[in-house]
């Protein structure tokens, strides 16, 4: 008489799923090859070992290149997350306590123009030894890439409450609408439909304005999306719609007499801007001394 003991081992190589993810966000072997720069024989080599040792199909082969499987699509998240616990864990081996290497940081554009200069420049200047690359982008992209690891925090508009980031309130922007110099106070929200000149999807302000509009029951006829604010200027400028801004960005092109400024009651017209980052990361050297300088510059700002 005897006891039977199956034990099945998963001897997945982390290689393979980093060559698995890297097929699924590229949706393709041949475009994984390239981008690891190495040949398709070997991305589909990966492939096949990490199939077989999982006992199933993780993608489905087509002309257009390769998409995931029901199992594969179960499969992404780990992968992800076994990526970023690696990388957290390399970086935290080769941190000394030292303020070094590369930081990136994300920010909205508003906030990059109107706050992150002189702090940038005193931080680079306090950690030389600190390679300091800024992104910007809109909260919705920002905080995906702060989730997905690819920036160690970011500023972005608030509140965020996503499980998975802390949070921490940075400043306080005032929000006023923008239209051409020609139209009067009591006009701007008046018009049963409105033209918006807007960034990309994803935008706060933007998502502010369509609902301050929708609770008043105006009408948005259309959208203009634009990818700078100096071609939100212009455009609201030129009578081509109404925008919603940080007033402290507007200064030059208010009092050039380019835009008329419409300020919104109180409570339409606070907005806070946080700083994100993953809460299951280590905080890296680096970003610990940017906070400390981020805390001082902006204490510094508000009490002024």
């Amino acid at each position: 008489m005897f006891n039977l003991v199956l034990r099945w081992e998963w001897r997945v190589d982390t290689g393979d799923l980093k060559v698995f993810e890297a097929v699924a966000r590229l949706g393709g072997m041949n475009r994984a090859a390239a981008e690891l720069n190495t040949v398709q024989s070997n991305v589909t080599a990966h492939i096949k070992a990490l199939e077989a040792d999982l006992g199933c199909v993780l993608f489905e082969r087509h002309a257009r290149g390769a998409s995931l499987t029901a199992a594969g699509q179960r499969l992404l998240p780990y992968a992800d997350r076994a990526a970023r616990l690696l990388a957290d864990a390399r970086n935290a081996v080769r941190d000394d306590g030292v303020p070094r290497g590369l930081l990136t940081i994300g920010s909205l554009e508003t906030t990059a123009a109107l706050r992150l200069t002189p702090l940038l420049a005193s931080y680079a200047a306090e950690y030389p030894e600190v390679d300091l690359v800024l992104r910007t982008g809109t909260t919705r992209e920002l905080i995906g890439q702060a989730l997905e690891g690819r920036v160690e925090g970011a500023f972005v508009c608030g509140p965020v409450a996503h499980a998975e980031l802390l949070e921490q309130v940075m400043f306080r922007e005032e929000l006023i609408m923008l239209a051409a110099p020609s139209v009067l106070p009591d006009e701007v929200m008046k018009s049963g439909e409105v033209r918006l000149v807007v960034l990309r999807a994803g935008c706060s302000y933007r998502q502010m304005l369509e609902a301050l509009l929708a609770r008043r029951g105006i009408t948005v006829a259309r959208r203009l999306e634009f990818g700078t604010l100096e071609a939100i200027f212009g455009c609201v400028a030129a009578g081509l719609g109404i925008t919603l801004l940080p007033r402290a960005l507007i200064g030059r092109v208010w009092s050039a007499g380019r835009v008329s400024v419409h300020p919104l009651a109180p409570a339409d017209a606070r907005v806070d801007t946080v700083f994100i980052r993953r809460r299951d990361a280590p905080s890296s050297s680096a970003l610990k001394a940017f906070l400390v300088c981020t805390a001082g510059r902006f204490k510094t700002a508000e009490a002024a």
